[in-house]
């Protein structure tokens, strides 16, 4: 059966990363029972002949698939007061959708990838500089790479095609991530209600344990096997599992200052624990050769 075509109107010229990921964002959720055609253009006659329409006409209107926020008084605001932008006009009517009806996963991808993208096309500071200048290397430069340089000619409608296929997978891959990552946190939940001691919790080293462990007031170390070389990690669990830099690293216990920096038999004979490897100089991290070992050294630090 052939697919019905869809056309998705956006601007011509200059493109930003909201009208990339909104195409793509719907470029997805149609792709599979549509034969999709992007047009750009500013012609409001053939603005008027999209099927969806992003970022250009200045109407706002879900009912009729019109995504502006350019309009007097732009398109609102989400709920953490960040004006939407054409991304975040999208994904408010379709980010459910994209993601299997999962409200808690529509909202995990909405923080991290779709409101600071809201935010940065609305000039909204979200980030605030502690060297002037210097700024995170994220999405938002994305288009300061790909658009052609003033030595370049490339049609840039064909980089925009490009471009919204790489913010297919992008898009793609982050709601695989948030919905693994909703699906761990009952996993870390489980091992916490589970665990004998609730200061010692073991999980699998990639389960979103930081987050989830920091609502109870009890976990202090956390024990996981390195799968890259089979061995044992504990680790602090952090005052701020939110926490940007050296933040993220500041424990709610730290190992002994006498463990810092030591490695084999220099940390053997300070633990007393056979198989201690590594203990990192900021003491938030040790390693050891095997689960016994962990359970040891994290008995260890709790009553040091």
């Amino acid at each position: 059966m052939d697919k019905k075509k869809v056309t998705i109107v956006t601007h011509s010229s200059k493109f930003h990363v909201d009208d990339v990921f909104a195409v793509a964002a719907l470029s997805l959720l149609l792709e599979k029972n549509s034969s999709i055609e992007v047009i750009r253009t500013r012609e409001q006659a053939v603005i008027n002949t999209g099927d969806y329409v992003v970022d250009v006409g200045g109407v706002y209107d879900p009912s009729t698939n019109r995504f502006d926020h350019h309009q007097f008084g732009g398109a609102g605001e989400g709920s953490e007061g960040i004006p939407y932008s054409s991304f975040g006009l999208v994904w408010k009517h379709f980010g459910n959708t994209l993601c299997g009806d999962n409200t808690e996963v529509a909202d995990v991808v909405n923080k991290v990838l779709v409101q600071p993208i809201d935010a940065h096309d609305n000039g909204v500071e979200i980030i605030k500089e502690s060297v002037a200048g210097l700024r995170p290397y994220d999405l938002n430069q994305l288009k300061y790479i790909i658009l052609p340089t003033w030595k370049e000619f490339d049609d840039i409608d064909k980089v925009f095609l490009q471009t919204v296929r790489y913010a297919q997978w992008i898009l793609s891959r982050q709601i695989k991530v948030a919905s693994d990552q909703v699906e761990g946190r009952v996993l870390v939940h489980e091992k916490y209600q589970s665990a004998p001691d609730k200061r010692i919790i073991e999980v699998d080293e990639r389960l979103p344990w930081k987050e989830v462990l920091a609502q109870f007031s009890e976990p202090t170390y956390v024990i996981y096997n390195k799968r890259i070389d089979n061995t044992w990690s504990v680790k602090t669990v952090s005052v701020d599992p939110h926490g940007v830099g050296i933040l993220e690293f500041v424990p709610r216990k730290a190992f002994p200052f006498e463990w810092a920096g030591k490695r084999g038999e220099d940390l053997e004979r300070v633990t007393k624990v056979e198989g201690s490897l590594f203990s990192h100089r900021n003491r938030f991290l040790t390693v050891v050769k095997t689960r016994e070992a962990a359970f040891q050294i994290a008995q260890l630090a709790l009553n040091a």
